[in-house]
């Protein structure tokens, strides 16, 4: 484009200039724009405080500057709060206490926490909130898993496995008799649940096929999909003494806190089995064994304890009617993948100021 009113020498050298002001410009916004973006796309960090499935470190690691305690074993406190400084996002397991000294120790950057697991007693949710910090958790991922599990733990305690592996182990197997290892079975019986959530509700399902009668369970409220199942809506106490099979797999709260304690086993039947896959400060263990010894109950099958692990010397290890498990309950490998990308997930919306997938709020 030519500038009229000039002599055609000077209108070229004119356009000319123009264009390459135009050019210098354009240049100067495009690295100014590039400036900006690398500033802008400078990754938050984030550390990992224990070796995980790949998936979810590898999703982090393709947006943020990720450290990880690289060991199954868990870091020390101390080793913990040395690596927490400075970081925007933190992934951690139920092993690890997220509380204010942490949270101070992190500092100002820190935006999101990521826990890979589905309980959050571990988290200070207020200190949390205090500080603007987001907290994501991994609840659905690992409902099949729990379950099977669950039901895993039923079976082997009612129909009395460990007296049963002992017995082939020590030479004690004899001929058949027809009165020996008998347990109670699932076919016409009651089964109680305490706490008719995800986990519940699927592991109700799970025992359908095995012939139960009659499905009854405890909650804060009614659970609407639980009438699917036909699962009766009941009182506490009603739960308790109609059940065989007592299942615990509600949350750990304040309510829930120690409440299977000798009062509640002396509500049950004589005959019933306990079983716990939740959490094990639900229960009140010196309780759980004196009812086991005393006979108040038949059985128990733990996958949780107080602490974990459970010290070798712990008297409930000694009972033949009594099943303890390592806290396994979500280990199937797609069900660790899946909680370790919802971690990464999490964390990552965290970061972004977006919509955690899985949120816990105070």
């Amino acid at each position: 484009m030519l500038i009229a009113g000039l002599s055609p020498a000077f209108r070229l050298a004119a356009n000319n200039t123009r264009i390459r002001s135009q050019l210098y410009a354009s240049r100067l916004y495009i690295e100014g724009s590039a400036v900006r973006k690398m500033s802008k796309s400078t990754p938050p960090k984030v550390f990992i405080t224990r070796r995980v499935p790949d998936r979810g470190p590898a999703l982090l690691k393709s947006e943020c500057t990720v450290t990880q305690w690289d060991s199954d074993e868990p870091i020390s406190r101390e080793e913990l709060l040395s690596k927490v400084q400075g970081v925007d996002g933190l992934f951690c397991l139920l092993t690890e206490k997220i509380d204010a000294e942490l949270l101070d120790a992190a500092g100002p950057n820190l935006k999101v926490v990521g826990t890979m697991s589905v309980g959050y007693d571990h988290v200070d949710l207020v200190a949390c909130a205090e500080r603007g910090v987001k907290v994501g958790f991994t609840p659905n991922v690992l409902t099949s898993a729990v379950a099977e599990l669950t039901v895993s733990l039923l079976l082997a305690t009612s129909r009395r496995l460990k007296e049963g592996i002992r017995a082939v182990e020590n030479g004690s197997w004899g001929t058949w008799k027809p009165m020996w290892l008998c347990g109670p079975g699932l076919d016409g019986s009651t089964v109680g649940i305490i706490g008719m959530g995800r986990i519940g509700m699927a592991v109700a399902r799970c025992l359908q096929p095995f012939g139960v009668a009659r499905f009854v369970y405890s909650d804060f409220d009614e659970q609407p999909k639980a009438r699917d199942i036909g699962a009766e809506f009941l009182p506490l106490d009603e739960v308790i003494a109609s059940a065989d099979f007592l299942l615990a797999c509600c949350a750990l709260t304040s309510e829930t806190k120690g409440m299977f304690n000798m009062d509640l086993f002396k509500k049950m039947k004589n005959t019933a089995v306990f079983i716990n896959t939740s959490r094990g400060g639900v229960v009140q263990q010196d309780d759980l064994y004196k009812a086991l010894v005393s006979g108040e109950i038949a059985a128990a099958g733990l996958d949780v304890t107080t602490p974990e692990p459970l010290p070798t010397n712990s008297p409930l290890l000694k009972l033949d009617n009594c099943v303890i498990l390592p806290h396994i309950a979500s280990a199937t490998h797609k069900a660790r993948s899946a909680m370790s990308e919802l971690t990464a997930k999490n964390i990552l919306a965290g970061l972004k100021g977006q919509t955690i997938p899985s949120e816990i709020t105070a």
